[in-house]
């Protein structure tokens, strides 16, 4: 079992690229600045070991991935501690702690969730069955908001299925990356699991590269866009979540003190750095006020700072160039005579990228803070008069990851819900995730998806065998 010490002096070299802090700016560690070349000899060694892992029985593969589960467990703490320091998260609240915990589910649920031969047809004339190989080796490439659990998004079902992987993690949290898998690989034979850390040079070699059967890769909808083009060559397969500006909508019937939490974790978890957070929130004017009012009672209770310290529920961004956007956003608010609830003052002296918990009234539907994706602590508030003129401003972007529908009458959240242009609705909750269940995006938010049999089913081959 690892410390953190322990964990961090495996990953980190003497000489390399150093790593701060986004809290404190202190050094945490160097890490090694990997190049082309040693993607490709990653690549080649991973093709190596998938063929043996491949080979395994299915019920081998899982058993292994069992243990891999078990593995995080055992040094939870010292991830948790590794990626508080490193993404800035908060060890408490739906932070590191939750997001290691998140890890080892989401290696179980996939090790164990059954995938039977599928009997396609089989009327006395004809029989065919629906099969699913390995595709081979899976470029994961992953972003640091999440830079853990992501990656067992993308590890974990490609390994079940027989795949093997070359991982990228973030330039902004390749720690945390290295981390995880370092785990992973104290259990997972040799070679299954690679891992290789530096820029977007990476990214592109593992796409172009055509001994990769499928990419899998979460972040902005610009780079995705790259990602296909570059994949064209050898019509590589792709589950690809990108950028999204997730809308909520309160309906007239709602307590809104009943709903102030919900709506705030929605928007605020994980200090607001999450794809699929609520990201613009459409209030009618009959209760418009007392939402305000009832969430900015929660928001300015939820402590921030360093993450380490136990009391902290919210962080700082993780890299000033995030800090940079979210405060050219909320300027771009108040320039325009949006209303600050709360927050909006940083402190631009202070050490780390902490942006206060902000909330943003009265605010036009065409602001740039409500049409660009701020990915931060920030969450501007629209009224409304008209629902079906929500809805539509709600569908108006070219993004639809998830979006949020609030009411006291379930039926009638069904009906609005339907209506949403989003992957994902959810009713009286915002962003909350289940292994079991698929998720993935509409429009440019992204195509394939992940979790449960789907999320099996998109890193394998079908295959049909008739007669």
């Amino acid at each position: 079992m690892y410390t953190y010490e322990s964990l961090l002096a495996a990953i980190t070299v003497d000489a390399g690229r150093e790593i701060f802090n986004p809290a404190t700016g202190e050094l945490i560690g160097r890490v090694p600045e990997h190049t082309t070349t040693d993607v490709d000899v990653a690549i080649a060694r991973a093709e190596e070991a998938q063929r043996a892992w491949a080979a395994l029985s299915d019920d081998e593969r899982v058993e292994t991935l069992g243990r891999v589960a078990d593995a995080i467990d055992e040094n939870a703490e010292a991830l948790a501690e590794l990626l508080s320091r490193e993404q800035g998260k908060p060890l408490n609240g739906p932070n590191a702690r939750f997001e290691v915990g998140g890890c080892a589910a989401w290696t179980r649920v996939p090790a164990g969730t059954p995938l039977p031969v599928e009997v396609v047809i089989d009327d006395g004339d004809t029989y065919a069955e629906m099969h699913y190989r390995p595709l081979g080796v899976v470029g994961a490439i992953t972003p640091w908001n999440w830079p853990m659990m992501i990656a067992i998004w993308q590890i974990i079902p490609s390994l079940r299925m027989g795949n093997t992987v070359v991982s990228k993690p973030s330039e902004y949290t390749p720690l945390s990356g290295l981390a995880i898998a370092h785990v992973l690989n104290t259990v997972l034979p040799e070679g299954v699991l690679q891992t290789v850390v530096g820029g977007g040079e990476l990214g592109a070699r593992i796409v172009e590269s055509e001994r990769i059967a499928k990419v899998m890769f979460t972040g902005s909808t610009r780079t995705g866009k790259k990602i296909i083009e570059a994949s064209s060559g050898n019509v590589k397969r792709l589950t690809l979540e990108l950028g999204g500006n997730d809308a909520g909508i309160v309906l007239d019937d709602v307590d809104p003190q009943a709903i102030a939490e919900g709506l705030f974790w929605g928007a605020f978890i994980n200090t607001g750095q999450t794809c699929a957070a609520l990201k613009r929130l459409y209030v009618p004017d009959a209760i418009y006020d007392q939402v305000v009012d009832a969430l900015a009672d929660v928001a300015r209770n939820m402590p921030m700072g360093h993450g380490l310290d136990e009391q902290n529920v919210l962080g700082p961004l993780q890299n000033e160039m995030q800090f940079d956007i979210v405060d050219r956003l909320v300027k771009a608010a108040t320039a325009a005579n949006a209303r600050v609830v709360l927050g909006g003052d940083p402190d631009y002296d202070a050490p780390g990228y902490f942006y206060p918990t902000t909330l943003v009234a009265d605010i036009d539907p065409e602001n740039d803070l409500v049409r660009e994706e701020q990915f931060g602590p920030v969450l501007p508030i629209i009224r409304y008069t008209d629902l079906d003129d929500a809805i539509a401003q709600a569908n108006a972007l070219d993004v639809g990851l998830g979006g949020s529908v609030w009411s006291s009458d379930r039926d009638r959240a069904r009906e609005v819900a339907a209506r949403i242009q989003a992957g994902t609705v959810w009713i009286n909750a915002h962003g909350t995730i289940n292994p079991f269940v698929p998720f993935g995006g509409a429009k440019q938010s992204g195509y394939g998806q992940e979790f449960g049999v789907a999320g099996l089913k998109a890193v394998a081959q079908p295959q049909v065998i008739q007669g």
